[in-house]
């Protein structure tokens, strides 16, 4: 099976890549289902050095997506509730992992409309709300942070979750439920691709990490809810929103001698509006994190009680140039009670973060160049992240991509500090069908 997908891949590729000839949408039978999507390309070159499994790259793989949909037509009440399927899969082989090949069910899922003022989506699909660009407070849903800081496409950052949306509509008020039956968390950074910080070891560890992180048993008790109550008030968006599971990333020690993480219990409680303001777009999100294990916050070794509030801005300047700004305060709650809970050797981690964003996108040659600067930079922590971008469209189905991940910090222990020999520069050759 493996060396089947091996040389599926390597055979698309090189006739995507190789041949003079440009190839449509996969049409299965005369009638039947159409299939879309690309084969890719990718290669990072490393900038750092660290002790992780390669010094020269950190990323390099091909890739073949595959999608489609289709309206099924053969149960009167299917048609009546006019239901799709929806699927979609990714095959690669990943270099870095001497040609490892890996296949991921991103999409499987079935849509239905039994009435009006109800929508039903069912099976294997992304979740996502919010308001922030790449700043996430009351989207809980599981991230890809490792495809992030190597330069994978951004929709790769949202991982797919199993579970059921359930969607209301009325006059006043509309709302989404979402309920995951089996925890899914954030891809972390393992020291194997990517370095980071290890508590444990006190500095930045590699593929010398032994840290054991230990998810939630798959039970009923450990699903995980989501609910989004929202209504436009004029031009303005408005967002209330409520989850109940646990932390996407392990933010608890289990065990300190067996060096074991954990993912605590979590409740959050936000609100979000969106709407013109300033003579562009204005966007403001809050959320209370409720450390269900910790609510005193009077434990060392869980996640305290957290605020965090988001502003951002966004402007058309002209001449195909836009402008995004955003700013991002944290407060860990409780605070007094988690310094008195501390021991002489704990790693001490202050009350207050804030965080700026910049965004600044230019398109040129009738579009077709897209240049995109996106930084990070914490006056309280002393760090940052440069993710500078340029996506060119060759033609209508082929599109070439250079960027940069390039972080950096004062201090090992600190988000983007701690990722500081992870930098690089890649270039991503997509082709699409």
């Amino acid at each position: 099976m493996v060396r089947a997908i091996r040389t599926i891949i390597i055979a698309v590729l090189i006739f995507g890549f190789s041949s003079g000839y440009a190839f449509a949408a996969l049409q299965i039978g005369k009638n039947g289902l159409t299939v879309n999507g690309f084969i890719e390309n990718d290669f990072g070159l490393k900038l750092g050095h660290d002790i992780t499994k390669r010094d020269e790259f950190n990323f390099f793989e091909q890739r073949l997506q595959l999608k489609t949909k289709t309206y099924p037509e053969w149960n009167s009440l299917l048609e009546q509730w006019m239901a799709k399927i929806e699927a979609k899969a990714d095959f690669s082989i990943d270099e870095y992992y001497n040609g490892r090949t890996n296949a991921d069910l991103r999409v499987l899922s079935l849509g239905l409309a039994p009435a009006d003022w109800l929508d039903l989506k069912i099976g294997r699909q992304v979740f996502t709300w919010g308001t922030g660009d790449y700043l996430f407070i009351n989207d809980l849903f599981p991230k890809d942070y490792v495809s992030f800081y190597i330069g994978r496409e951004d929709e790769y950052l949202k991982k797919p979750n199993d579970g059921i949306k359930v969607s209301f509509y009325a006059d006043t008020l509309n709302a989404d439920f979402i309920l995951i039956p089996v925890f899914e968390p954030n891809t972390v950074f393992d020291g194997q691709r990517l370095s980071f910080f290890d508590s444990f070891q006190g500095g930045i560890a590699g593929i010398n990490s032994d840290r054991h992180i230990i998810g939630p048993a798959k039970n009923p008790e450990n699903a995980e809810y989501a609910l989004r109550f929202y209504r436009n008030f004029e031009s303005y968006e408005t967002a209330l929103y409520v989850f109940r599971g646990n932390y996407p990333s392990p933010r608890g020690y289990l065990n300190e001698m067996n060096r074991e993480l954990f993912y605590p219990r979590l409740d959050v409680y936000g609100l979000s509006i969106r709407g013109p303001g300033l003579g562009g777009i204005v966007n403001a999100e809050t959320g209370y994190y409720n450390s269900r294990q910790d609510e005193a916050g009077d434990n060392r070794l869980i996640e305290n009680p957290m605020f965090k509030f988001l502003i951002g801005y966004s402007k058309d300047l002209g001449n195909d140039l836009s402008l995004g700004l955003q700013y991002l305060f944290e407060q860990t709650l409780e605070y007094d009670n988690y310094s008195k809970a501390l021991l002489p050797a704990d790693f001490v981690w202050d009350q207050y973060r804030h965080l700026n964003t910049l965004r600044l996108t230019k398109l040129y040659k009738s579009q077709t160049l897209r240049a995109n600067l996106f930084i990070y930079f914490s006056p309280s922590d002393l760090d940052g992240y440069v993710r500078p971008s340029l996506d060119y469209d060759i033609s209508d189905v082929l599109k070439l991509t250079f960027g940069a991940n390039l972080p950096w910090g004062e201090d090992v222990y600190t988000e983007f500090g701690q990722t500081e020999h992870n930098k690089n520069i890649y270039t991503r050759l997509r082709y699409s069908f």
